[in-house]
């Protein structure tokens, strides 16, 4: 049994689950079946994931399994096997997908600046680049990660996110490509047409050209820290050093905040970590889920 403060909460995440799925995530994961009225429902599935992450840090599937089979048995008597009940959840990937936009386009701060954003990437890793990534190849590859000096397959998840000054910034728009994807090119397919916008990345974003154009046509600037320029005199290099490490520090206070974003969403559901991910939907289900619990609080905390 649980107490009844976490009771309360598993309430909540469950009237907001079936609230979501009667509106619009029941015509996602429809079913083409005789068993297309199950007696333990798609909705009891999520909640039971959303509340494992959220209020009892329970990360790996069989956790929440587990947790549910000794404390929740009581709110969920027709829970399935550990087998179809990891089955059921991957085929809700798609839906668990769609519930995190909803999520997180619901509960956007009112303190939020909706003229900066900042720009960043985080990898979530399959297995090292020690191994043979066999896992999801639809959407996985090998990449490297400076940060890490680490090798590595598996997925980038991009996150364009409102600047929140003296917060962590919140996601505007959330983007998962293969991990060799480069971070400007990720910009330019899903986020070149924003207009009027003070876009804030680190140097992968540099691309003096481009963003002269993006400026010209829908007033739109990036900020990056100064990339040094092969060649230049070392005169040239002495006289603009002051101006050039200012600007790039200042740059980087404005855009260092979406590093602790990452940082505080891995803390609390390890997402950086798919090791135990078999499939696509897996994939999808551990990236999504886990986002999506990470911001819940509103309903729980309105």
């Amino acid at each position: 049994m649980i107490n009844q403060t976490k009771a309360l909460k598993l309430i909540k995440i469950y009237e907001y689950v079936c609230e979501k799925y009667e509106i619009e995530l029941k015509y996602i994961c429809e079913r083409f079946s005789n068993n297309n009225n199950p007696e333990f429902t798609d909705q009891e599935v999520l909640t039971i994931y959303l509340f494992s992450i959220y209020e009892e840090q329970k990360i790996k599937l069989k956790q929440m399994y587990n947790f549910t089979k000794d404390y929740l048995l009581s709110w969920f008597p027709k829970i399935t096997s550990y087998v179809a009940f990891t089955t059921r959840l991957n085929r809700l990937s798609e839906a668990i997908k769609r519930l995190c936009s909803i999520t997180i386009e619901a509960f956007l701060p009112e303190e939020f600046s909706s003229e900066i954003s900042v720009l960043d990437s985080m990898p979530i890793i399959t297995c090292s680049g020690k191994r043979t990534g066999n896992v999801a190849p639809e959407l996985t590859d090998k990449s490297f990660c400076s940060t890490k000096n680490l090798w590595y397959y598996g997925v980038k998840l991009h996150s364009l996110s409102f600047y929140n000054q003296g917060n962590l910034p919140y996601p505007e728009s959330i983007i998962i490509s293969k991990a060799s994807e480069n971070d400007l090119n990720v910009f330019k397919e899903n986020w070149a047409k924003i207009a009027n916008r003070k876009f804030f990345g680190d140097k992968i974003y540099c691309d003096t050209d481009f963003f002269e154009r993006l400026y010209s046509e829908k007033k739109s600037i990036m900020f990056t820290p100064i990339k040094g320029i092969k060649g230049k005199h070392e005169a040239l290099k002495q006289r603009d050093c002051a101006y050039e490490n200012l600007f790039s520090r200042a740059v980087s206070s404005v855009r260092q905040p979406i590093e602790s974003f990452f940082n505080w969403i891995n803390q609390k559901t390890q997402i950086q970590n798919a090791s135990n991910v078999r499939s696509v939907n897996g994939l999808i289900v551990h990236i999504f889920g886990k986002l999506t619990a990470c911001f819940l609080k509103p309903i729980l905390n309105p």
